[in-house]
């Protein structure tokens, strides 16, 4: 039987939490996630470490599922985002046509995350943000922003009001569903 490595290197650390190594190194960088640096300056990680982070930052509620409340306007991006979140396993999936049906569905589902769209009319995505990490009751709640207009301007903007990312559309699978999985940060990225 082959023990186990003490230490990982990030890309195995980012395989094994199913995030990019991107990720992983900001993770360090912030102090998130302890790494020991070795002579050559390569970051590397124990696994005690590795574990302690884990389970401080559970991305999945004990329950075994991740709740994902859907905020976009568009009908076409809203039903493909439920079909294919939907479709996977441990991923319960909950949708909103606006940001004043947002607050409804916050309060009935009960998310972890919300995945929610910039330029909504009405309530856009911003004043959602802020009212969803204004509010004591909701402050915890997860989001990551999507937009078909990811200007630098745009990306501060919601990740000043509270998002953890911001990713563009056409969305990128991968990077979304690691953005969704992955343990809050509060650091954010157009991708």
């Amino acid at each position: 039987m082959q023990q186990a490595k003490p230490y990982l290197t990030p890309n195995e650390v980012a395989a094994l939490l199913m995030v990019a190594p991107g990720t992983v190194r900001v993770w360090s960088e912030k102090g998130v996630l302890r790494a020991q640096t070795t002579a050559g300056g390569h970051r590397r990680y124990a696994r005690e470490d590795i574990e302690r982070f884990v389970r401080e930052r559970q991305a999945v509620p004990e329950g075994g599922v991740l709740r994902v409340l859907i905020v976009d306007d568009d009908p076409a991006v809203a039903r493909y985002l439920d079909a294919w979140l939907g479709g996977l396993d441990g991923i319960v999936v909950a949708t909103a046509a606006d940001g004043f049906a947002a607050g409804r569905q916050i309060n009935a589902f009960k998310p972890d995350v919300v995945l929610l769209d910039l330029m909504m009319p009405g309530l856009d995505g911003f004043r959602v943000c802020r009212t969803i990490k204004g509010d004591a009751a909701t402050r915890h709640l997860r989001v990551v922003a999507v937009t078909g207009q990811p200007t630098a301007e745009n990306v501060a903007r919601i990740l000043a009001a509270g998002a953890e990312a911001c990713l563009a559309k056409p969305i990128d699978e991968e990077a979304l569903l690691a953005a969704i999985r992955a343990p809050g940060t509060g650091s954010g990225h157009a991708g």
